[in-house]
């Protein structure tokens, strides 16, 4: 069902079942009244402000609620990591224009030095970042409505039941955790059962016993090589990065059914899902009009769902948002079936000097299978590619690899290999950060 807002959505349901559980967290399970009755309480006190910054870490269900409440509210909100460093949050609280906080109490009064009077006055504001709110991150201008709208066509694909019940354990400060491990479930009528933080993400399943839940494809295979996944579960939905064939194959041979996810930040999440036998051939969503573009690049079109543009920026607004229409810096193709697959990032192309194109996913899983390990990346370093590594030594790598470098022009041969000596940077979603590992090792230079 479609819905305006967080509080049609709630009353929605409350009439039809006010006493059925709708979120639970621990031993606290909140009927949809409950829900409901808390959700106008919170929605009223945050009248008075503008601009606040939510500070997420491990929420429990109050948490979550008064969360929905300042979205719901028509003010600026702006989703924070509370792990962050401080200097970083003040910087993200005083672009943000924030006159208040929400979150712990002890580090609302640390960061309460970087407040400030927003300069102009803010309707439905949700800034979300991309990849992460870290200092390259651009904040996303979303709102309920588009939020609902994604969720919307989140459900129209891939319905849950009022018996469903879905583990929710992503962060909330990303759009797809919002979305699909909060807001998706919510709309079908579904229970949420909130994780209970880091400490009990390996029994969580064993306590709650989901029918669905929604992961990144790190934690999808982690909890699946840990046999965590409990017998109830019949639904693992998966976004925000490639997830090779091994999980799905592993999650297949428990029983489970998987559905890939595809969308971006400034789409409010999710554009295609993939409901067939092929997990890697994506449905789009009804509101959503997908073509690509003569380079390959995936263009996507949902003005119900598109976000407002880049806070404070609109030259990067514009530079990839045009009549409507969103460059994604995603490549794919639609097959004869108007499936769309997802092939990799423009991005992940190195150009070298002489023009030719180094598609990075292929080249480096070719690296990944020779050494036994992902702790790797790939990156440009002067006119050459090198090579990142975590542990090992460089002679050894370089001797392993000149097999396989052979098979290339002498253009596109790892020149270098870098040891860092731990893990490489990633994101929450367990992407490598590129551009810190550029940073490291001198790339580009």
């Amino acid at each position: 069902m479609r819905f305006g807002s967080f509080c049609e959505m709630l009353q929605h349901w409350a009439a039809i079942s006010p006493e059925r559980e709708s979120i639970t967290y621990s031993e606290t399970t909140l009927t949809r009244s409950e829900v409901l009755s808390r959700f106008e309480d919170k929605r009223a006190r945050f009248s008075s402000f503008k601009s606040v910054g939510f500070l997420l870490g491990e929420p429990d269900e109050d948490e979550v609620i008064t969360l929905l409440a300042a979205i719901g509210s028509g003010i600026r909100v702006s989703l924070l990591d509370e792990t962050l460093p401080d200097e970083l949050l003040g910087t993200l609280i005083k672009n943000a224009e924030c006159d208040a906080l929400e979150g712990d109490k002890e580090l609302c009064d640390e960061l309460s030095q970087f407040l400030c009077e927003p300069k102009c006055a803010s309707h439905n504001e949700v800034l979300f970042y991309t990849s992460g709110t870290t200092s390259r991150s651009k904040a996303v201008v979303l709102s309920e409505a588009s939020l609902c709208a994604s969720a919307y066509n989140g459900s129209e694909l891939l319905p849950l039941s009022e018996n469903d019940r879905l583990l929710s354990i992503l962060p909330l400060n990303h759009v797809f955790g919002f979305v699909c491990s909060l807001l998706w479930p919510l709309s079908c009528g579904a229970e949420v059962a909130i994780g209970r933080g880091m400490r009990h993400i390996s029994d969580d399943f064993e306590y709650y016993r989901p029918t669905a839940v929604s992961l990144v494809p790190a934690l999808a295979d982690f909890f699946t090589k840990r046999g965590h996944l409990n017998d109830e579960l019949s639904l693992v939905l998966i976004g925000a990065g490639d997830c090779p064939s091994s999980v799905v194959s592993m999650l297949h041979a428990f029983g489970k059914r998987v559905c890939f996810g595809y969308g971006l930040t400034e789409t409010s999440s999710g554009v295609a899902l993939s409901v067939g036998d092929d997990v890697y051939a994506m449905d789009i969503c009804p509101d959503y009009t997908v073509t690509i573009a003569p380079d390959g690049e995936v263009l996507v079109k949902c003005p119900g769902a598109m976000m407002q543009g880049y806070f404070h920026d609109p030259d990067g607004t514009a530079g990839v948002l045009r009549d409507g229409v969103l460059s994604t810096g995603d490549l794919g193709y639609i097959d004869e079936h108007g499936r769309l697959h997802i092939t990799g990032r423009k991005k992940e192309m190195l150009v070298l000097p002489g023009g030719t194109k180094i598609f990075l996913p292929e080249y480096e899983k070719a690296i990944s299978d020779v050494l036994g390990t992902d702790e790797i990346c790939v990156f440009l370093r002067g006119s050459a590619p090198a090579l990142a590594v975590a542990e090992g030594d460089e002679g050894e790598i370089l001797s392993l690899l000149r097999p396989l470098m052979e098979k290339y022009p002498r253009s596109e041969q790892i020149s270098r290999v870098f040891v860092r000596g731990k893990n490489l940077p990633r994101t929450k979603t367990g992407k490598i950060k590129r551009y810190e590992v550029e940073a490291l090792f001198g790339g580009k230079s």
